[in-house]
């Protein structure tokens, strides 16, 4: 899955070359132009996920010939013209959000969770339990608010604190990480306004924030709890990142658990990140020299090596990037962005069952067996090393049509 990681220009063709791929995921991107017609050719294809793009024009009748798929989602996205017959019959699929008129067709844009073929009585039940859920949820809002009022009018706003176990409490003193409410990070974020946005990983925007004590934060929403990984991800980054404690790896403040949210708080980084120093830079900002860039890798190194070496069980970050590698107000490397790292027990399996990463920063051997180890971690920094000599990306789909476009020559 290539999620959420801000992908530019069109999907390239070559894809469909990839007969053994099952999964292919690049929802929430920036992926312009057409569907290739060249997906059809993925006969073990099972999950194509490809909503929330700016991709257009018409869905290709060779999406018919994947006999296996289990779910297509194409929501959200400027499509347009008639939606294949056959696609109607895949197990789940979404295609509101386009151009299509729903309302004219004899199928709706969305499939129904349900099976067709319950009963009426099953439909009645269902509907009455859900009405009392409904109830049953009001009273606690209801109780939930007033409990809240309560509060306020004492004039008493106590901080709650979550003590973090870990693996040996008498080597590292792991301190605690405070338990924000929704609404302290709301006031901080301008209600998560557009522009304080930070950045956006494969679970989420980062926000920078303010906090009542005008201490500057960055606060990690993630979008997409409810989907497979969301919510996991959320409670093993929690986990994770209270065990990991190091110079040169990012430091979590702590977390806040709401209804319908997962959030993650980190200090806020005054000078951004690597790709940002070295892509994005604003008028009057520093440029990275030699000397601190040879400083920087050799900060992230130690970062790793802590996580490779020091942790019990030892973590696996799986998405070594430039954009993952923050600098401090000293220029000092802070590895972030454990979202989808793993916890990995030596006497287990490597195996995962969906490999995760950036493109261009995925080393081979784990996007073809799924198993990630310390090497995984180690192709991605050398990846990030080339991005640090030259100050290109490792891969931009803009740029895949020009014959000479390379990350170093060998000659």
């Amino acid at each position: 899955t290539l999620e959420g990681n801000s992908l530019t220009g069109r999907i390239p063709p070559e894809i469909g070359n990839m007969t053994s791929l099952q999964n292919l995921n690049l929802a929430n991107n920036h992926l312009t132009s057409d569907i290739p017609s060249s997906l059809g050719q993925l006969s073990n294809l099972q999950y194509l996920v490809l909503g929330n793009n700016n991709l257009s024009g018409a869905i290709p009748h060779s999406l018919s010939e994947i006999r296996n798929l289990i779910e297509l989602d194409l929501s959200s996205n400027n499509l347009s013209g008639d939606i294949p017959e056959s696609l109607f019959q895949v197990h789940k699929y979404n295609f509101t959000g386009n151009l299509f008129n729903c309302s004219k067709l004899q199928h709706t844009c969305v499939s129904i969770s349900s099976s067709n073929s319950d009963s009426s009585k099953r439909s009645k039940i269902g509907i009455l339990a859900g009405s009392i859920g409904g109830v049953v949820v009001l009273i606690l809002v209801a109780g939930l608010v007033f409990l809240l009022c309560q509060g306020r009018h004492r004039g008493y706003k106590r901080e709650v604190f979550v003590d973090v176990s870990g693996e040996d409490d008498r080597k590292i003193a792991f301190g605690q990480l405070k338990r924000f409410s929704w609404r302290e990070l709301q006031l901080a974020t301008d209600s998560f306004s557009e522009k304080n946005v930070l950045g956006q990983g494969g679970f989420g925007k980062v926000y920078k924030g303010v906090l009542g004590d005008n201490i500057k934060v960055a606060v990690k929403r993630l979008t997409d709890y409810h989907s497979p990984g969301g919510e996991a991800a959320f409670l093993r980054e929690v986990e994770m990142i209270s065990v990991a404690v190091h110079r040169n790896l990012l430091r979590l403040i702590g977390f806040c658990v709401a209804p319908s949210e997962r959030l993650l708080v980190y200090p806020y980084m005054q000078n951004l990140s690597v790709a940002h120093r070295l892509r994005e830079l604003k008028p009057g900002e520093k440029v990275l020299d030699w000397p601190t860039r040879k400083h920087v890798a050799l900060g992230a190194a130690r970062g790793l090596e802590y996580l490779h070496e020091h942790c019990n069980p030892k973590i696996i970050h799986r998405d070594v990037k430039a954009a993952n590698v923050l600098l401090d107000e000293d220029f000092e490397a802070v590895v972030g962005d454990f979202g989808l790292a793993k916890l990995v027990d030596a006497r287990k399996t490597h195996v995962t069952t969906q490999v995760r990463g950036t493109m261009g920063h995925i080393a081979p051997e784990y996007l073809s067996t799924g198993r990630s180890s310390e090497r995984t971690d180690v192709f991605g920094y050398g990846i990030t090393l080339l991005e640090l000599v030259t100050g290109q990306r490792a891969i931009d789909f803009s740029r895949l049509e020009e014959e000479d476009d390379v990350l170093l020559l060998d000659h």
